[in-house]
């Protein structure tokens, strides 16, 4: 009985941890073009050491468009979209399932953006948001299994 005990804690902690792990906007995301509705990319968010949020574009989902960033006006001008940082430096926020105070890049027109990122839907989606003083725009991004 007593192991049994022991097995079914460790199941409970698995999965508890297996469902936090999910809230973190860390892993493969497929972008969705805000105006079509149609995939666009994936985006590959990771973790650095101190605990700082940078994703990359790993796959391009739509055909016909520029390959470099053109309109890139930093470190990115020019650089081969495929590969390409977009996300940097994003925090999680005190107490709250949120990441912000980072940046975000849209390699469309080259302009950086405030960044929060909001894991919703038990992980399953993760809505971007990226402002511009009061302006800004959300687009919501599927976790890619």
């Amino acid at each position: 009985m007593n192991k049994a005990v022991i097995v079914l804690a460790g199941l409970a902690l698995g999965v508890g941890s297996s469902v936090f792990a999910q809230m973190s906007p860390v892993g493969l995301w497929q972008s969705v073009d805000d105006k079509t509705g149609q995939p666009k990319a994936e985006i590959r968010i990771t973790a650095n050491s101190a605990g700082l949020l940078n994703g990359a574009i790993e796959k391009a989902l739509v055909q016909g468009s520029e390959p470099i960033c053109t309109q890139c006006t930093d470190d990115r001008k020019d650089k081969p979209k495929l590969g390409m940082e977009i996300i940097r430096g994003a925090k999680k926020a005190e107490g709250k399932e949120v990441w912000e105070d980072g940046k975000i890049l849209d390699p469309e027109n080259g302009k950086n953006y405030t960044l929060r990122l909001t894991p919703i839907e038990g992980g399953k989606k993760l809505e971007v948001r990226g402002s511009f003083g009061p302006f800004g725009r959300t687009q919501t991004w599927n976790r890619v299994q």
